[in-house]
């Protein structure tokens, strides 16, 4: 869907190009952007960049382990329904990466 999004609207894809580069300009490697990015994903309780955030943080070699450690680390600031949303948002990806 997001493909044929930014071929609807291609000034809006290259936009989000250029916030997307400059925020990976800096001394933060690709492994540790990634797992920040997701953390601000469950933060924000957004379903779909959840799922988008782990199959990303797979692809990069961040285990699973890794990434239920993210969402542990969130249960602090979240509480306890948020956290088992996220929850159940990164197993929907783990499980079915499992299949």
């Amino acid at each position: 869907m997001y493909q044929r999004f930014v071929e609807q609207y291609p000034k809006l894809g290259q936009a989000w190009d250029l916030i997307a580069d400059q925020g990976a300009d800096g001394p933060l490697d690709e492994r540790t952007q990634r797992l920040i990015k997701l953390g601000i994903a469950m933060g924000a309780m957004r379903t779909g960049a959840v799922h988008s955030g782990v199959r990303k943080a797979l692809a990069l070699g961040i285990t699973e382990e890794e990434l239920e450690q993210v969402v542990a680390l969130a249960a602090g600031t979240l509480g306890m329904p948020s956290t088992v949303a996220n929850y159940s948002w990164v197993r929907d990806v783990l499980d079915a990466e499992g299949d």
